[in-house]
């Protein structure tokens, strides 16, 4: 197992046997505006410098990530051994494993990626708008459970960087595809301080997707729910983001269980 580059960061689970990281721009071989870690080929980049990101990504966690072909859906997959080298990769949005020597992967640059740990078993999901109205992260957490026998209170989750609340322009349409009050319509507890949707005018507003997926989970039954606090649209340097950039590379968060 290599090194982790050390601006990666290092989601902590007190499940016993997980681990997880997630890739940030920087430490890999890619040149502008990829640069540098950009870990997922068709975007434009040099196919030769994505195939040594990725080759150095699965070094470093000394297990074969398994990405899928994401489509802001709110389709689980359940992986296992023979999808670790599977071509072409599978359609869906979430992935799940109990087996030991693949990792769950998710590729982002402005989508909310979250990681799910429970005794046994982990999983990733690609939470953008579409796929967090969809219900993507109660599909995940219901295909965990099943999985392992263990109720949503046992399932510690964490949310990674994403477009954040003070950047991520939304029209009417988003607001309407989670109800003009997601709190009150999943039965929790309002936090004034923190609106879902901030009203900027002329029917934009301004979207926390982190606290759209920690109502979710909350009312799902998750007690633990870590990260949400980066924002890929303001920090250039550390992260790739669709929104500011366009061209640009994408991100990975992966969980696995150890051997």
């Amino acid at each position: 197992m290599s090194a982790f580059h050390p601006d990666w960061l290092r989601p902590v689970f007190n499940v016993p046997g997980v681990d997880a990281v997630m890739t940030t721009r920087r430490g890999g071989f890619s040149v502008a505006p990829f640069d540098s870690m950009n870990v997922r080929d068709g975007l434009g980049d040099a196919p030769a410098a994505v195939e040594r990101n990725q080759a150095l990504l699965a070094g470093a966690i000394g297990v074969p990530p398994v990405y899928l072909n994401q489509v802001h859906g709110c389709r689980v997959v359940r992986l296992g051994q023979t999808d670790a080298h599977g071509m072409p990769p599978l359609e869906a949005d979430a992935s799940v494993t109990t087996e030991r020597g693949i990792a769950c992967a998710i590729q982002v640059a402005d989508c909310l990626p979250v990681l799910l740990a429970a005794p046994g078993a982990v999983a990733a999901a690609h939470a953008g708008w579409r796929g967090l109205a969809a219900g993507v992260l109660e599909a995940t957490l219901s295909a965990l459970c099943e999985a392992t026998g263990c109720p949503p209170a046992a399932v510690e989750v964490w949310l990674g960087p994403c477009i954040g609340p003070g950047r991520f322009e939304v029209g009417d349409d988003v607001r309407s595809a989670f109800g003009h009050d997601q709190v009150a319509a999943l039965g929790l507890t309002r936090a004034p301080q923190a609106p879902r949707f901030a009203p900027l005018g002329n029917g934009k507003w301004l979207a926390d997707l982190p606290l759209l997926a920690r109502d979710r989970l909350s009312a799902a039954g998750v007690v633990s729910i870590s990260g949400g606090g980066w924002c890929t649209a303001e920090d250039a340097s550390r992260f790739f983001s669709f929104r500011r950039d366009r061209i640009t590379g994408r991100m990975v968060a992966a969980i696995w269980l150890r051997g």
